[in-house]
């Protein structure tokens, strides 16, 4: 009787480990290439961040922001501004002292996120961080304009967190801006050859894509670091070559001229807005052309990870443990590519793809 009382018991307990024990096998077995959909929305993502802990964290993009620049997402259909509301702008009340335009955004590895504001609105363009725990500004870094003019892009970024740096990518007058965080300093790195666009045309959906009312040609935007910060990563949006550069002689302190010479191509890439590279050195491109996200491999392979309608123009990728987290904003079907109507349909999607 006794035996029996004691495995009643224990019964529910054992029920309950096996069910948890089953469950977390069934998400770590699913297999490579899976997509499911973070949020879907009403205003379109620019980038999207995920914190250690899973917070995830998205711009919305310029080309279309109204009332919000900068959100967490809450729910499947709930998000919520970040740091405030007060910092957000609309069209009348653009300010030094609110959020502008940000667009790449990304979490270092002791969790800082990081947004660069390109500043299209005010003319000028910065770079924050956020404890998003606090939900305080850290860091507040205003690029001089004989940097980055009005004539500037500046929309995406990588930061090396071990050495106090941070790299912009400015395709509206190609060239990386580099940050010297723990001084406050700047400088600006120009390869004409490697950083402005490939004379490619853009084609999605059988079509040549124009950009503010020309064949699109858009210089260096995907920027990113290896795992140990050694070497920066970039390419031209209209490109197919990806380089890479030493960050030493960078952090170091070392003229354009003896830097640039030790620039080099990795390989191949395709038309691509975003990237993200893992800690053993594959890179993770959003194919805009082929609603995919293609891998480049330490072998040299560069293939299709996933590919899905509902990767309509995937603007940037972000590493969360297995999962590659994608926003997407249907870019080319804005008035900026289009050149008359905006013929985007809502929801616009947050989505996320297992990659290993």
């Amino acid at each position: 009787m006794k035996k029996l009382i004691t495995l009643l018991l224990i019964a529910p307990i054992l029920f309950s480990c096996t069910t948890l024990t089953k469950n977390k096998k069934e998400v770590n077995d699913k297999p490579v290439g899976t997509l499911e959909v973070v949020a879907e929305m009403d205003i379109n993502p620019g980038n999207v961040a995920v914190s250690k802990e899973g917070r995830v964290f998205s711009s919305i993009h310029p080309i279309r922001s109204k009332k919000l620049q900068l959100i967490e997402i809450t729910g499947k259909n709930a998000y919520t501004p970040f740091p405030n509301l007060q910092i957000q702008s609309t069209a009348e009340t653009k300010s030094n002292d609110k959020l502008d335009a940000p667009l790449g955004i990304i979490f270092d590895n002791i969790d800082r996120l990081w947004v660069i504001d390109a500043g299209l609105n005010i003319g000028k363009i910065r770079l924050f961080a956020y404890d998003i725990h606090t939900n305080k500004e850290l860091f507040r870094f205003d690029i001089p304009q004989e940097l980055a003019p009005k004539t500037s892009f500046v929309q995406d970024v990588a930061v090396d967190e071990k050495n106090g740096f941070a790299y912009l990518a400015d395709f509206g007058n190609p060239g990386i801006i580099v940050v010297d965080i723990n001084n406050n300093t700047f400088r600006k790195i120009t390869d004409l050859s490697s950083m402005q666009a490939e004379d490619i045309d853009m084609v999605i959906d059988n079509k040549v894509q124009y950009f503010m009312g020309k064949p699109a040609r858009i210089g260096i935007n995907p920027i990113t670091l290896s795992a140990d910060r050694e070497t920066l990563y970039y390419g031209a949006m209209n490109g197919t070559k990806w380089y890479q550069l030493p960050t030493q002689d960078i952090r170091d302190g070392k003229d354009d001229s003896e830097v640039t010479k030790l620039i080099s191509v990795v390989n191949k890439k395709p038309i691509c807005d975003g990237v993200a590279t893992d800690d053993q050195g594959n890179h993770y491109f959003t194919n805009i052309q082929n609603s995919s996200i293609d891998v480049l491999s330490t072998d040299g392979t560069l293939k299709t990870l996933k590919k899905d309608e509902l990767l309509d123009w995937p603007d940037n990728v972000r590493i969360h443990e297995d999962w590659l987290y994608i926003a997407v904003n249907q870019l080319h079907k804005s008035p900026a590519f289009t050149g008359d109507k905006d013929v985007s349909e809502t929801p616009f999607r947050i989505l996320k793809i297992k990659y290993r």
